[in-house]
């Protein structure tokens, strides 16, 4: 992983994540440009299985500001590319119920973008509620250790 482009934080919050996969995608030029330049966004984004083939939908992907008209459309569905043995796996798992399947993040690898999608199951509100709790007790324990540290 050499950089990353983009990250979906808000996907830690809202999903209990099960597995991660790495996938590649079909872009257009102009689409490799602006995520190079960080003009990318994973918010509300999800994959769905469409005919053995794994598509992401809502994946905003700012038109290229040097482009002309050729420029791609921002909120196209794009098409990922994922062994065969993997797909057939995700198919499986997603028709049991609660299962999606989101991106986690994009980044470069061996100078291909790639992007990382997870097996996730949604969170209820108490579970949110929960880990925002701990979350917030780790913190009070180190800050206090950290505090106990400097006497």
């Amino acid at each position: 992983m050499d950089k990353v482009f983009a990250k979906n934080r808000k996907a830690f919050h809202d999903y209990h994540i099960d597995e991660k996969y790495e996938a590649g995608m079909v872009l257009t030029g102009t689409e490799v440009k602006s995520i190079r330049a960080g003009k990318v966004n994973l918010k509300d984004s999800y994959a769905r299985i469409e005919n053995n083939e794994i598509f992401i939908h809502n994946l905003h992907i700012s038109p290229y500001e040097q482009g002309n008209r050729f420029n791609h459309e921002p909120l196209r569905k794009r098409k990922l590319l994922m062994h065969r043995r993997q797909i057939s796996r995700l198919i499986g798992l997603t028709k049991e119920k609660g299962y999606t399947l989101i991106p986690l993040q994009m980044y470069a690898s061996k100078g291909f973008i790639k992007i990382e999608i997870a097996l996730a199951r949604g969170k209820k509100q108490y579970d949110k509620r929960q880990a925002l709790a701990a979350k917030e007790a780790k913190r009070e324990v180190e800050r206090a250790f950290k505090e106990k540290q400097q006497y």
